[in-house]
């Protein structure tokens, strides 16, 4: 009777996103769900270009969002 010591595994954890939380998606892409998930990320504001930047979240579309 051998004792192996036992085969070690690593594994990634997946983040889940929640309301005040970003996600990327399989592009890459940072997705904020609102402006107080990007403030809390220390993202904000977003410009136009930027990753997490989207229209919604811009709301006189000056190119800035959550300012």
């Amino acid at each position: 009777m051998s004792t192996a010591a036992p085969a070690t595994r690593t594994t990634t954890p997946v983040p889940t996103a929640g309301p005040h939380q970003a996600a990327t998606g399989g592009s890459g892409t940072v997705y904020y769900a609102s402006c107080a998930a990007a403030r809390a990320a220390g993202a904000a504001p977003l410009h136009r270009g930027e990753d997490g930047y989207r229209s919604g979240l811009d709301r006189d579309s000056d190119g800035v969002a959550c300012e």
